[in-house]
């Protein structure tokens, strides 16, 4: 059963008066829609997990934000849900300032029963590929703010082949838990700034 998280009451409590009601909202919605949620701190602000990330949201001086980890594959006919590189808030809506900005609970609810309904079936983020008869893909931000990190390894990773690029990030993306994938970037930097593949130890030596 799921429970609350003091670590998330600190953060509520520690935002801006104006986004106290709106956190506190959303995050009821979370518990109603999934009873069995985790609370967790990462990146410094709270996400809900549940078999593997689903949702986070955020604070900031201005504005809230909110999103959902497999946005993407949720079915949203009105065109409700945003990208997250719009250019605008960090998660899946317009940026938040007060709860009128909020789409409906009902709306809210039935995103929040269609990322549970992902986590329990498993299916995972598809990584994206440039259309066909290319040999690119795109890094996910959370590598590419990795491998920044990293003068070395990103280097040598925008000049990896396209298969060592797959590799890696099918690798990150069937993580099931945020820590997993944690874990996983944190060995493949280390191989990258080596010059190493993915799979370098099953590879047949010259």
């Amino acid at each position: 059963m799921g429970k609350k998280n003091k670590q998330v009451d600190a953060y509520i409590a520690k935002s801006a008066e104006f986004a106290r009601p709106i956190l506190t909202h959303l995050r009821e919605l979370v518990h109603e829609a999934c009873p069995d949620v985790e609370e967790v701190i990462k990146w410094g602000f709270p996400n809900f997990d549940y078999k593997g990330v689903m949702c986070n949201m955020a604070a900031f001086k201005q504005h809230c934000s909110f999103g959902f980890w497999k946005y993407s594959l949720m079915n949203d006919p009105k065109g409700i849900l945003t990208s997250r590189n719009d250019g605008g808030s960090m998660g899946n809506f317009s940026k938040i300032t007060s709860l009128k900005d909020l789409p409906s609970d009902k709306i809210l609810l039935g995103f929040l029963k269609q990322a549970v309904d992902l986590n329990e079936q498993e299916i995972k983020r598809p990584v994206k590929t440039t259309p066909k008869g290319t040999k690119t893909i795109d890094t996910p931000d959370y590598l590419a703010r990795a491998l920044k990190k990293n003068k070395t390894a990103y280097e040598i990773f925008e000049n990896f082949a396209y298969s060592h690029r797959k590799e890696y990030i099918q690798w990150f993306e069937e993580a099931k838990t945020e820590e997993t994938r944690n874990k996983r970037i944190a060995q493949a930097i280390e191989w990258i700034s080596e010059g190493k593949g993915r799979n370098w130890k099953y590879a047949k030596k010259s």
